[in-house]
């Protein structure tokens, strides 16, 4: 393989083009470049709490409840610990280039330097949906716990505004009209933090990090009180037998379960699209990454664990399930303080999604691959604000009108193959600049990046076909993308 920043020649040139890496001084000397593009105003707590506030929320708030009562049940614990173990090999990948490309972009960043442009193009793309659906997800999420909060102080909302308008049923395989119109909670939470975001970084940042404080005393509270009304029969079959079908209980039901829950823990990768925008990456990265991972793993176990012994995990297939918790507490104080503290949870997590995404495509515009409008960074926020304000439209009209599970399980398999490219690349860069400086160096490699690639495909596996045919088409589509304009546009390109 040649060395980064080289190009075959002869009779191969032309197919070799498609994989031509960004040479590591360009990336340097971009990272340079764009020093006053993005104002640099994070340290290592700020990158801790931006990642606590990816990765706390959706995951115990949301989709706990949905991946015990139809896949796990009790077990999903151990879903969440088999989760955590792949997160944890691909966190030390993302530590060592986050630390060494101090770019905005993440896994399309360092796709770009390792595996080539064509690589980073599908990884990038790939990021899109990740991103884009993460937000969407958790704003459906967010909207289930604002319509329970309501009812406890008499306000109803009709169903008719704050459901999706079509579910998809996998037993028929077909989809499925509610007689909802669209979730409007959804997109009105969207809305109000895309504003946020394009005001600036700073500002959105100590917004995330006062929810953040919020949202881990109430999870707290929530295991210290709930462990008090923990029933063991709910626990009993701890692993419930499989119904007949691969990932419907049984351990082919953990592993599902552990596919979709695993879009739970990517509040790291989150953390790395704020490279440019942090004081010192080389040593706050590595930090904020593998902190933000090694705090949460933690509380996500301990909360299923209580969550499923409070009620049967059959009762939990809701858009609030810690709601449906505390109520069989019959704690009714309690009961706002939760959900108040998941609204924050959820809130911080679709600003941090609603941030990484614009960064990405900013970055992707920025080498030439989409419209050059989309770089484009506003002279008094210094923010990407183009990018930002399309995210949050695209990202509201996601939320409104996509049901919960269909976007839990699109995001969970984007996830799972960026990190599968990201532990690729680290192993990549390792044998062919293996002079490259690097202020943090994951340990045991190869064997960390390939047990982390196992492990992804491994959850990958897991997750449904309609899963796997949405994907392939969002992807040939981008492929589309890149040959019709990416790739003509491309600034790398024009300058060989």
């Amino acid at each position: 393989m040649p060395a980064i920043g080289t190009e075959p020649t002869g009779s191969g040139a032309r197919f070799g083009q498609l994989f031509a890496t960004k040479p590591y001084s360009l990336l340097v000397q971009q990272a340079s470049a764009r020093e006053d593009a993005l104002k640099r105003s994070l340290g290592a707590v700020d990158l801790i709490m931006l990642g606590v506030g990816a990765i706390i929320g959706v995951g115990i708030f949301v989709l706990t409840g949905q991946a015990a009562a139809k896949y796990a049940g009790p077990a999903i614990v151990l879903s969440f610990l088999l989760a955590g173990f792949a997160c944890a090999f691909s966190s030390l990948c993302y530590s060592e280039m986050a630390a060494m490309i101090p770019i905005a972009g993440s896994a399309y960043t360092y796709s770009y330097a390792t595996m080539g442009e064509l690589v980073a193009w599908i990884i990038g793309w790939d990021l899109i949906l990740e991103y884009s659906l993460a937000g969407a997800l958790v704003s459906v999420g967010w909207s289930g716990y604002i319509v329970s909060l309501l009812r406890d102080f008499g306000v109803d909302l009709p169903r008719s505004l704050t459901t999706a308008p079509y579910v998809y049923d996998t037993t028929v395989h077909a989809w499925q009209a509610t007689g909802s119109i669209i979730n409007l909670p959804a997109a009105a939470i969207i809305a109000l933090i895309t504003l946020l975001l394009v005001i600036g970084i700073r500002e959105s940042a100590t917004v995330a990090t006062a929810l953040v404080f919020v949202k881990v005393a109430v999870v707290l509270i929530f295991i210290a009180v709930g462990a008090l009304f923990f029933r063991p029969e709910n626990w009993h079959p701890f692993l419930p037998p499989n119904a007949g079908t691969f990932g419907h209980f049984g351990w082919s039901g953990v592993l599902r379960g552990a596919g979709v829950v695993f879009v739970a823990y990517i509040g790291f990768d989150a953390v790395s699209t704020a490279a440019q925008e942090t004081r010192n990456p080389p040593r706050d990265m590595p930090v904020g990454i593998l902190g933000s991972l090694a705090v949460c793993a933690v509380l996500y176990v301990l909360v299923a664990g209580v969550l499923t012994g409070i009620v049967p995990y059959t009762s939990l297939d809701v858009p609030d399930p810690i709601a449906v918790g505390i109520n069989a507490t019959g704690i009714g104080w309690l009961g706002v303080v939760v959900k108040v503290g998941a609204l924050a949870g959820l809130s911080s997590v679709i600003l941090v999604m609603l941030m990484g995404q614009p960064r990405i495509l900013w970055s992707m515009a920025v080498d030439g691959l989409l419209p050059g409008r989309f770089a484009t960074v506003h002279p008094r926020f210094r923010t990407p604000h183009v990018t930002t304000l399309v995210t949050g439209t695209v990202v509201a009209i996601a939320g409104s009108l996509l049901p919960i599970d269909v976007l839990a399980e699109l995001q969970s398999i984007g996830t799972l193959l960026a990190f599968i490219l990201v532990c690729g690349g680290v192993w990549v860069l390792r044998h062919t600049r293996p002079d490259l400086p690097r202020p943090f160096k994951a340990p045991w490699v190869p064997v960390v990046p390939l047990l982390g690639m196992v492990t992804c495909l491994y959850l990958m596996y897991g997750l449904p076909p309609e899963t796997w045919w949405r994907l392939t088409v969002w992807m040939a589509v981008g492929l589309v993308v890149y040959f019709t304009y990416g790739r003509r546009k491309s600034r790398l390109r024009a300058a060989a």
